[in-house]
């Protein structure tokens, strides 16, 4: 495919959303209303974000396989000359699988919406939320310059507060203040380290300043750089204990709301690691590799411990908040690789991005589902004497939440298990100057962690799955009050909006080859400088 085309590509990619986002808030077309204006919005919003899956999946197909390393699709035209910022987009191994990932999720978030509309406002401005906050992902991971990074980073924010705020369930307001503090106060130092490497550096372009590999700037500023761009980026990652913003505010959230801000959200901050913190500033990296790695560790066990307290019969645990901490351990994995400064561990971390996408997106799906039909996402009342017991009352719900259980917890053959595997093996044998028996130990604590999360995500597949929590006092399911009787089971538009999910979990643990052939010589080069 020409160069061209592909540039046209990228470039609609981001551009279509945004102006999606503006005709969701025109009145539709008489001839397009459908039955009601309502129907009409939420067609417009699957109809858009449909668009940017096709497009996305036609700058997959024409990009040069044989050459992921190099930065490809690429637009660079000044847009502010006396501040040296420029529009400038491509996208290469590291970027393209997020691009896609992102794409794919919003688009099941749309079709999911259409026949699921969460309890709120106006779809119109529901729509428009969505496409605006599919336009600021897709930006963050197609810019190559740190101001436009900045920007796109930002532009997510609102977008997701008010999705929070206004379709969220209880709790709804407080969780969308702490989300929208959290990051916004994390992003502040984040623009103060990203303004110092462009001052530093003489330049705010991405590419340019990874080929230089910090060679332009001194030991002090790369220092004070990593850490003012880790603390914005480890906010939105979540690393522990910046963390705890993403509880509440996955649990307040409305399903499709959890899905991208889990599936795609949390990626920004890993891949601003990836793309900038390690190519640019090398020496700050590694610096505080061993801190990033220490605190990413205790994320991990951190949250598996959370998750078994809450999956425990009389915790009162929240299925949702359940697999919100979940997300602080995975997301551990990924930044335990990247600390490693390997290649094996940053394709490891890319990996593991990708598969908590799918997988983590899936359960929040199923929760919502389950949501939906019982009235409680609370593990105690789904487990008890007149719970959920998916197996006999939903069999293909239960069958598919305890899929996306085992593909959480790592099983072999399914997504989750790769990066996980890599990351711990890239902890064995760390970058040179990193200390290896401080690595050995983290290796250790992430392989405990995996053990927790198998021990949690059996809990919750036996109480939610299975029903009941041994001693009833002797009321049965048949007999008690409460719901009982089969449940819907998983129904048409649910089927379509997660098969893809359930597809690519096996493809990607089976064919990792896949994914890591794209990323591994775009890393490789980012972690030379480009040489």
């Amino acid at each position: 495919m020409s160069h061209t085309v592909m540039q046209i590509l990228l470039a609609a990619i981001v551009v279509v959303p945004l102006v999606g986002a503006v005709a969701a808030l025109l009145p539709a077309p008489p001839g397009l209303k459908g039955s009601s204006p309502d129907q009409a919005v939420l067609r417009h919003g699957v109809t858009v974000t449909g668009a940017v899956l096709a497009l996305s999946v036609a700058l997959a197909a024409g990009f040069d396989h044989d050459r992921p390393a190099h930065m490809q699709a690429t637009t660079d035209i000044s847009w502010i000359p006396a501040l040296g910022i420029r529009i400038h987009l491509g996208v290469d191994g590291v970027s393209l699988p997020l691009l896609v990932l992102t794409a794919l999720l919003t688009f099941l978030c749309a079709l999911y919406s259409y026949f699921k509309m969460p309890t709120g406002p106006s779809p119109r401005a529901f729509v428009a939320l969505l496409l605006v906050l599919e336009a600021g992902t897709l930006a963050t991971f197609a810019v190559l310059d740190l101001m436009l990074f900045f920007l796109a980073f930002e532009m997510v924010l609102i977008p997701m507060y008010f999705l929070i705020a206004r379709w969220g369930g209880e709790g709804r307001d407080r969780a969308a203040w702490r989300f929208i503090l959290y990051t916004l106060l994390g992003s502040v130092v984040m623009l103060l380290g990203l303004l110092l490497i462009g001052i530093k550096g003489g330049t705010f372009d991405m590419v340019a300043l990874a080929t230089d590999n910090g060679s332009g700037l001194s030991h002090t500023t790369q220092v004070i750089a990593v850490l003012a761009i880790g603390i914005g980026l480890a906010v939105k990652a979540p690393m522990w204990p910046l963390h705890s913003w993403l509880p509440d505010a996955h649990t307040a959230a409305p399903t499709v709301g959890s899905v991208l801000l889990a599936g795609v959200l949390l990626k920004m901050g890993t891949y601003g690691f990836v793309r900038i913190v390690l190519p640019i500033t090398p020496e700050g990296a590694h610096t505080f590799a061993p801190y990033l790695a220490a605190f990413a560790v205790v994320g991990i066990v951190y949250g598996s411990l959370v998750c078994l307290a809450l999956a425990r019969s009389g915790a009162k645990g929240d299925l949702k908040r359940l697999i919100a901490y979940s997300s602080v351990g995975h997301m551990g994995f990924v930044l335990l690789g990247i600390a490693t400064l390997t290649p094996t561990g940053v394709n490891g971390a890319l990996f593991a991005n990708i598969a908590h996408g799918l997988i983590t997106g899936l359960l929040f799906f199923l929760v919502g589902a389950i949501k939906d039909r019982y009235g409680t996402s609370d593990l105690d009342r789904l487990s008890g004497a007149t719970g959920a017991a998916l197996y006999g009352r939903a069999p293909r719900l239960g069958g598919l939440l305890a899929f996306g259980a085992v593909a959480s917890l790592g099983l072999p053959g399914l997504a989750g298990f790769w990066g996980e595997m890599l990351a711990m093996f890239a902890s064995f044998r760390p970058a040179e100057g990193l200390s290896r028996p401080a690595f050995l130990t983290f290796m250790a604590l992430a392989g405990l962690g995996t053990l927790l999360t198998a021990a949690y995500m059996l809990v919750v597949v036996r109480r939610v799955c299975m029903g009941g929590d041994g001693d009833t006092g002797g009321v049965t399911l048949a007999n008690a009050p409460g719901p009982a009787g089969p449940l819907a089971d998983v129904r048409p538009y649910e089927l379509a909006a997660w098969t893809p999910l359930v597809v690519l979990t096996v493809l990607a643990g089976l064919w990792p080859a896949a994914l890591l052939g794209l990323s591994d010589p775009a890393v490789q080069q980012l972690l030379a400088g480009g040489n």
